[in-house]
């Protein structure tokens, strides 16, 4: 294999030696052993990548030099939303519901709804509740106040709820209660 020679096999090594990411490093030490004369089956043997991808570092080397091993950007999935579309949708969650949507809470199929409608973004649910994650939204939330609640009348209730579940329940005949276990006696006491 044809290596140019941007740099020493001494420089090379000192760089393989001190480089914190292990890819960088990997390849590296594939352009090393490609200037020591190995081939390239063998270098893919070592290095347990194939013949095509140690073909692609060498010849990345000998374009750019070592600058050539860095990952490129602009692989994987591009986000569902922009920078600026992600400060936007962050905004129409904090203000929550306006009176167009006719609901007290937002829920999940509600941001779907936003999604699709305000940024012509149609996705699956699941793929709304990962972006709510990754936003900081939780999906854990207290129950909302109905809008003709009457916050008095809840607190008569929580007042007086206690008296009438004593009397709701001396109402219970317990006595007469069977249990509905079809187990033995003894089998019991061995659970225990």
């Amino acid at each position: 294999m044809h290596v140019e020679p941007h740099q020493t096999l001494e420089q090379l090594q000192r760089q393989a030696r001190g480089e914190a990411r292990a890819k960088i490093s990997w390849r590296i030490r594939v352009i090393i052993w490609a200037l020591q004369g190995r081939t390239a089956g063998e270098i893919a043997k070592l290095t347990e990548l194939s013949l095509r991808q140690v073909q692609t570092w060498v010849g990345r080397y000998n374009r750019e030099g070592l600058a050539g091993l860095t990952n490129r950007p602009g692989r994987g999935r591009k986000p569902l939303l922009t920078a600026e579309e992600q400060a936007r949708l962050k905004a129409r969650l904090d203000v929550g519901p306006t009176a167009e949507d006719g609901i007290c809470t937002l829920r999940g199929k509600d941001v779907q709804r936003i999604l699709a409608e305000e940024f012509g973004k149609l996705r699956r649910l699941a793929t709304v509740y990962c972006l709510l994650h990754k936003l900081g939204y939780s999906c854990l939330a207290p129950r909302p106040q109905h809008r003709q609640a009457d916050p008095q009348a809840q607190e008569d209730f929580k007042k007086s709820f206690p008296s009438g579940l004593r009397r709701f329940a001396s109402n219970i005949p317990t006595e007469t209660c069977r249990s509905s276990s079809r187990m033995k006696p003894d089998l019991v006491n061995k659970v225990r």
